[in-house]
């Protein structure tokens, strides 16, 4: 257990792992921290064992997986604070990648065919991807959560009272 500011505590293994409950903002961007430090540390370690070093890649494939589902706990906790299924998830991080593998094959292929009507319609989903990855930062990051209860758990910003000792 980790003791925060006020006497919460918070189990790091339900922050990173656990996909029930809430998570606020403070903890969303504890965890995205500690997800960019993992990153910058695989990647001098991916320079440093050379680009055909196969325990790099084995390695990177393992902790790659491993935040994957890390990050997945967290965001749906986040909406769960949100008083979102976890199911918005997928719009946030799935969609914008659809819209933009889409984008590149039409963009590709009316560079190729010099079609302007082709190129106009990838314009137009690359801006559609990059608005709904603005949503999902503002709805993910920005945003406070529910104030009280909802249907996914307390507030996680409302410390309990104590109990008096017997």
């Amino acid at each position: 257990m980790l003791r925060l500011h006020g006497g919460e505590s918070m189990d790091l293994g339900n922050l990173f792992f656990g996909f029930s409950g809430r998570l606020n903002r403070g903890k969303y961007w504890l965890a995205v921290v500690v997800f960019v430090v993992i990153s910058a540390i695989m990647s001098a370690l991916d320079l440093a064992l050379g680009p055909d070093s196969i325990s790099a890649a084995l390695l990177n494939a393992i902790v790659g997986i491993v935040t994957f589902i890390s990050g997945l706990a967290v965001g749906i906790k986040r909406l769960h604070d949100r008083d979102k299924s976890g199911w918005w998830l997928l719009v946030f991080y799935v969609v914008p990648g659809i819209l933009i593998t889409i984008a590149l094959i039409i963009g590709i292929y009316g560079f190729a065919t010099e079609s302007m009507g082709s190129l106009g319609t990838a314009t137009l989903l690359g801006l559609a991807s990059l608005a709904i990855g603005v949503w999902a930062f503002v709805e993910l990051g920005c945003l406070r959560g529910t104030v009280g209860p909802n249907r996914f758990g307390p507030d996680p910003l409302v410390v309990p009272a104590a109990t008096p000792a017997e």
